[in-house]
């Protein structure tokens, strides 16, 4: 029973992947009991995967210390500026509405609309501008260590 479960699930899996683009894979969980395979998670698409910032630097190895993950979800409202700031922890985040210009301080510059994944400057300093005339909504995942901070003022 348990093998013809797998067998249907792969099944479906593949034919979800041949009509909607969609590729599936499978997750183990103790937490559900007598079900050792969850139903397929669909994957759209991969947004980005990278070993370099934005610029096309090198990303720094990860610092030493206990790891904290911080998920900021920030609205930047048009016609407004950011401070010139850097992040001393790698980051990346994906624009959800809105239109971005990020740029850093060699001159470099990056433009953002719904949907574009940025793997953000570290170390770098930069600013980010909405341009537009609807606010900017950005979800950004930081990767940090406990008690250092994410974003450092350049001002």
């Amino acid at each position: 029973m348990f093998l013809k479960k797998v067998m249907m699930s792969v099944l479906f899996s593949v034919l979800m992947l041949q009509f909607s683009g969609c590729a599936s894979f499978y997750a183990k969980s103790s937490s559900i009991a007598n079900s050792p395979v969850l139903p397929p998670v669909c994957v759209k698409n991969q947004l980005v995967k990278t070993t370099q910032s934005w610029d096309e630097n090198l990303l720094p190895s990860y610092p030493q210390g206990q790891p904290e993950v911080t998920i900021l979800r920030l609205t930047i409202p048009p016609g407004t500026r950011l401070d010139n700031h850097h992040h001393p922890v790698i980051n990346a985040g994906v624009l959800l509405s809105g239109e971005l210009t990020v740029i850093a301080e060699n001159g470099k510059v990056l433009y953002l609309k719904p949907g574009d994944p940025i793997v953000e400057l570290v170390n770098t300093t930069h600013y980010g501008i909405n341009q537009g005339k609807v606010p900017v909504d950005l979800i950004v995942f930081y990767a940090g260590v406990k008690d250092q901070p994410i974003t450092v003022s350049a001002d």
